[in-house]
């Protein structure tokens, strides 16, 4: 499959990306991933290993492109972890006031 990815033509098969991500390390995952296989990359470091250019000269979404139709399973950016409440109690707190315990929390 013919594709631009940085303003440069490539011409990128399933197996050629294969081959190219074996054996390579995947860092950890903030942002958009792609699977390859059965591990999940990084578009960057995906886009960064099958064009060898750097990787503030092509963005994610040209890589997440080529990578989805090439037919590889594209995943957006994880969803942040809740915050958590501030007035909350804790399951320590919550069993302490349950036992009859006294309450230390707010002295």
């Amino acid at each position: 499959m013919r594709c631009v990815i940085a303003r440069y033509p490539f011409e990128l098969t399933k197996q050629g990306v294969l081959a190219s991500m074996a054996g390579v390390k995947p860092e950890i995952v903030t942002g958009d991933s792609v699977t390859i296989g059965r591990r999940r990359y990084p578009v960057m470091q995906v886009g960064e290993v099958i064009t060898r250019q750097n990787r503030r000269d092509f963005s994610g979404g040209e890589v997440t492109r080529a990578m989805a139709r090439l037919g590889f399973t594209c995943h957006a950016r994880p969803a942040a972890a809740p915050i958590p409440d501030a007035g909350a109690r804790s399951p320590l707190q919550t069993a302490s006031e349950a036992l009859g315990s006294p309450d230390l929390w707010h002295a």
